[in-house]
């Protein structure tokens, strides 16, 4: 979806149902009261978020080689913080660099 909506020529995980999230440790069970003041704003977990699981993940950032190893990650359970776009590309480039030198460059 992203991926192709913004012809990015690197794959994006879109992680329906948290699967990968749960996997990572970076989801929580939303309180049913705080559900609650979320629908008073408008916002309908379950109906965003497609399931009633009634979790939600903490906003993460991450950078996998070939090889699914994680080589950078920013995580912060405060969603206002987000990870640094020239991080992220210092990260790829990183990755890109150590490709280059062991003959398994990307694109």
């Amino acid at each position: 979806m992203t991926q192709e909506k913004l012809k990015l020529d690197f794959e994006v995980l879109s992680d329906l149902g948290n699967q990968v999230a749960r996997g990572f440790g970076l989801v929580f069970q939303v309180p049913a009261k705080l559900a609650e003041m979320y629908r008073g704003f408008g916002i309908d977990l379950a109906k965003f978020n497609a399931d009633r699981s009634g979790e939600l993940p903490v906003p993460g950032t991450f950078v996998l080689d070939r090889e699914g190893v994680i080589r950078y990650r920013f995580v912060s359970a405060d969603y206002t913080q987000r990870s640094e776009p020239a991080d992220v590309v210092d990260a790829l480039r990183a990755l890109r660099l150590a490709g280059s030198e062991t003959g398994k460059g990307g694109k």
